[in-house]
């Protein structure tokens, strides 16, 4: 059976397949992910991919859950570094950088198989255990995440919680729900919307419309917008139509804030302290 040498892959497999040769899997053209476990070296390493490795490395045994789950259920939210999970019921190979090996009891019908047959929690378990094992602010980023992509509500995981109690990190269950929005189209719109309720400050409003636009938050009282300016303002065709949007916005009456991903992640405050100005004048 061919093996995919631009996918995760068991060396050893590939050498008795006749592939490649042990020498050169110690070479430049390969990358090791795990213990035994490679991709060409040219081929970008993320979490999706990290994940996959995972699986062959116990042998696919256990479903992928934590931020593993959320990436390959379409709800991608991990923070910088997020270590691939795996959720096996006992045994299985231990931790290691990179990865985490969680053992836990998973129901049938917590587990779900994607088309390509990879095995993950379910969106609702994966929001349940990373909204109780997350600090704060990612936990509530995870819910939102997967709830806007995969359509349930938020308070959906207390009752769901309710079939594991005394689990680990329970007690911060509520909190989450409370702050969660599923109307979050990004997690650092997210994060943006928490340092300013961190703060004090009002829940700006989600996606409010203004003529064929949208604004990530909004007061609409007071027509003052809160936006993310993320990679994709960037390009020429998008910046083009950020301008047209900023001067029908300004035509509107509405001022906007915008905030790039570097002060959202390294000085929230900051973020807070820009919206309460604005909120003052």
């Amino acid at each position: 059976m061919p093996i995919d040498l631009r996918s995760p892959f068991r060396g050893s497999d590939a050498v008795a397949a006749g592939f490649v040769t042990a020498k050169a899997l110690r070479g430049p053209r390969f990358r090791r992910l795990f213990t035994g476990i490679f991709v060409a070296a040219d081929v970008e390493v993320d979490l999706a991919l990290r994940s996959r490795a995972a699986l062959l490395l116990t042998h696919g045994c256990g479903a992928l859950g934590g931020w593993s789950a959320a990436e390959l259920l379409g709800a991608s939210c991990g923070p910088e570094g997020a270590p691939a999970e795996i959720v096996v019921a006992s045994g299985g190979c231990g931790g290691r950088p990179g990865l985490r090996v969680r053992r836990d009891q998973l129901s049938p019908d917590e587990i779900t198989v994607l088309a390509d047959g990879v095995v993950v929690t379910t969106p609702l378990r994966t929001a349940y255990d990373l909204a109780r094992r997350s600090p704060l602010v990612d936990a509530v980023v995870a819910v939102d995440a997967l709830a806007n992509v995969h359509g349930f509500a938020p308070a959906d995981l207390v009752p769901f919680g309710n079939r594991h109690l005394g689990a680990r990190g329970s007690a911060q269950l509520p909190t989450v729900v409370a702050m969660a929005d599923p109307r979050a189209e990004s997690p650092m719109e997210t994060r943006i919307r928490f340092a300013i309720r961190a703060a004090g400050l009002p829940a700006p409003v989600l996606q409010f419309p203004v003529g064929p636009y949208r604004l990530d938050m909004a007061y609409p009282t007071i027509r003052l917008a809160v936006e993310y300016d993320g990679r994709d303002h960037l390009t020429p065709e998008r910046a083009l139509r950020d301008l047209d949007r900023q001067a029908y916005l300004t035509r509107c009456g509405w001022d906007v804030l915008r905030f790039r991903a570097v002060e959202v992640m390294l000085r929230p405050w900051s973020v807070a302290a820009t919206v309460r100005r604005a909120l003052d004048r």
